[in-house]
């Protein structure tokens, strides 16, 4: 580790953090940490998880070599002694003027939610990278970012405000730049890309609007993510304050990591850190010209990039501003639980595929599509009876983002569930006649001004815009574990309910992966494959099936399907997707897994399912004017049409009332 000190300018009284990306290769970033004034029994402390991923990560794992010294003795060194896993005490000497702490920090977590560093790219979180100064959290910190010749020509991008360097430092040859924040509070919230990375920006209501994005491969159409973006955020600043009210924000930085696998976002009050496939980015036309047309055709894969934009962008007003009053201020150092993420990250769920419906970049029919999904990814998940969203969110910390093979049978995600109690809250409100869940949002965003609010402050809105109390409802569909009464609320809308044999995967009950063999992930409670006594765990190798009849079975079932069938010796058959397995079992009533477990090879009698006695349905909704008009009317359960930028909902749709603007 280098040991070269560096002066702390005098214009800095609070913490000043030094960042050297000196060994790229080790992916270890080296800091050193100047606290001016500090107590004699000087805290430091290292976050132990980041605000909006809820899991304690434990951050300090990644931090060795640290050693202090002081000014006003000679640069002699201080004792540290650590507390617990992440926090460490400096005896500072009496009349020291200036603790330095250095250290290094391992890098190579390639989420939106840590720090990573190579010779191509570095980015962090300073929760990752920046001790905590107890006593001085809210004073101004600084930052400044040294490189090195492997770095010449490398870009940084941050939310946080650049500082004029002085005349040293604006000619040092690897200097990055240097950053200020109010607090602690705004340097945790605030990352740092670094590299060579493609960038652009727009405005929208006079707010400065900066979009980066590195690792985009060869034809990335960057001109067509720029005014997609621009769309969303246009269609997401309408959403909170009309057409005249700017945001609460001066300027606002997308930092968009493209790889060849990821998917994620964090948000942060005026930025948000992203991952995306690098196939999911939109590309040029052979040739690589770009024109003014939109492109017509868009992969699932951007529209779910689209998609997470949205989310992430609409989270910069609803969690970051209007919160939870559990997050008033952040704890760093443990848990902070709450009972309301089901509105946070499940509303924000609702708007961001609905905001991408109003501003023209899919269609009413993907809408739909995406719909039915959510709504049958809830629908199969057997831990919605028995885990309630308040328990859920509640519970994040150690259920949702600690996933296990039981994890479908156990919880709900508040994500997608919450996502559903605010579409049936919002259409409830509609079929009253009263007002929208748009509007309760915005009134609960005055009356909370922009901050921490309590659920009480939603029912006091529900009521006060809806005209009665929504407590009932809120208790019901938050509190407890029911289904929500979606076909009856859809109807209202002019959407029909419309159910069909669920896939094969859904009407066994299992959750399985194809890319090593057949691998059985998750058994869902109550279903044929745990009645077969199917585990998480085991690869299923093949089937055997009676090959004497159809009707008969000969295997051994005790699930009620022998009826005294023939003695022929059954067929087997490999089996490495699960369609293979329909294929051979199909007329039969009773076939016999054969899978390997724990080194053992298992016959499991298995009862089959069959379409006219389906296990489980799957959801689709299509509107009813379409149904009633024309038999061969296209589903939203059919592969949808291209999203296209310019194809907004018709006015004259049902649905427009939902999808409508303002």
């Amino acid at each position: 580790m280098p040991t070269t000190a560096c002066a702390l300018p005098s214009n800095f009284p609070g913490p000043h953090y030094r960042v050297e990306l000196d060994e790229l290769h080790a992916h270890l970033y080296t800091l050193t940490l100047h606290i001016s004034q500090p107590a004699r029994q000087q805290r430091v402390s290292l976050p132990v998880w980041i605000p909006g991923s809820y899991l304690v990560r434990e951050f300090a794992q990644h931090l060795h070599g640290l050693h202090a010294d002081c000014d006003g003795c000679d640069g002699c060194v201080v004792p540290l002694r650590q507390l617990n896993k992440n926090t460490w005490e400096a005896a500072t000497p009496a009349g020291a003027q200036l603790l330095r702490l250095r250290y290094q920090v391992y890098a190579y977590d390639a989420s939106v939610r840590s720090a990573w560093l190579d010779a191509e790219r570095g980015f962090f979180n300073p929760t990752s990278l920046c001790l905590r100064v107890h006593g001085q959290e809210a004073l101004t910190h600084t930052l400044e970012l040294w490189g090195s010749a492997a770095t010449q020509g490398w870009q940084v991008a941050t939310a946080l405000a650049p500082v004029t360097p002085d005349a040293a430092h604006a000619d040092a040859p690897h200097s990055l730049g240097r950053w200020q924040a109010a607090d602690y509070d705004q340097l945790a919230d605030s990352p740092f890309e670094l590299g060579r990375f493609w960038s652009a920006a727009f405005s929208v209501r006079g707010v400065a609007h900066r979009l980066v994005v590195s690792g985009a491969g060869p034809g990335f159409d960057g001109a067509r993510l720029l005014r997609d973006t621009q769309a969303i955020c246009q269609a997401a600043i309408g959403f909170w304050h009309g057409t005249q009210e700017a945001p609460p924000f001066g300027h606002y930085l997308f930092m968009l990591n493209a790889r060849h696998e990821g998917y994620g976002g964090l948000e942060h009050r005026h930025s948000t850190a992203l991952i995306c496939r690098r196939a999911d980015l939109p590309q040029l036309p052979l040739g690589g010209t770009h024109t003014q047309a939109p492109a017509l055709g868009a992969s699932d894969g951007y529209t779910s990039l689209l998609g997470l934009i949205g989310h992430e962008y609409f989270h910069a007003w609803h969690v970051k501003r209007l919160r939870p009053a559990e997050y008033t201020r952040y704890d760093y150092d443990r848990e902070q639980h709450t009972e309301l993420l089901w509105l946070f990250e499940g509303f924000t769920s609702y708007y961001d595929d609905l905001l991408l419906l109003r501003a023209g970049l899919i269609d009413e029919a993907f809408y739909l599509q995406l719909l039915a999904k959510t709504l049958n990814q809830v629908l199969h998940s057997p831990g919605r009876l028995v885990h309630s969203l308040a328990q859920s969110s509640f519970e994040a910390w150690t259920k949702y983002y600690r996933v296990n093979e039981n994890s479908p049978n156990a919880t709900v995600s508040y994500y997608a569930k919450g996502s559903l109690v605010a579409l049936a809250l919002d259409l409830q409100l509609r079929a009253e006649g009263r007002c929208s869940l748009d509007a309760v949002l915005r009134a609960l965003y005055q009356r909370c001004q922009g901050g921490p609010m309590h659920e009480a402050d939603l029912l006091a809105v529900l009521e006060q815009c809806g005209g009665r109390s929504y407590a009932p409802e809120i208790a019901a569909w938050v509190h407890g574990c029911a289904d929500l009464p979606l076909p009856e609320l859809l109807r209202t809308q002019g959407l029909d309910w419309l159910t069909e044999p669920a896939p094969l995967a859904q009407r066994l009950g299992l959750r399985v992966s194809e890319t090593e063999g057949l691998m059985i992930k998750n058994v869902l409670r109550g279903s044929l494959a745990e009645q077969a006594g199917l585990a998480a765990g085991d690869e299923w190798l093949g089937l055997e099936v009676d090959s004497a009849s159809s009707n008969g079975c000969s295997n051994g079932c005790s699930n009620g399907c022998s009826n005294g069938s023939t003695s022929a010796t059954p067929s087997a058959w490999r089996v490495r997707k699960l369609d293979e397995t329909a294929r051979h079992a199909h007329g039969q009533t009773c076939v016999v897994a054969l899978v390997a477990r724990d080194g053992r090879l298992l016959r499991l009698p298995l009862r089959w399912p069959t379409p006219e006695q389906p296990q489980a349905l799957a959801v689709r909704l299509q509107r009813l004017a379409a149904s009633a008009t024309s038999a061969a009317a296209p589903s939203a359960a059919a592969a949808p049409p291209p999203a296209s930028p310019t194809q907004a909902p018709h006015p004259d749709a049902p649905w427009s009332r939902l999808a409508g603007a303002l």
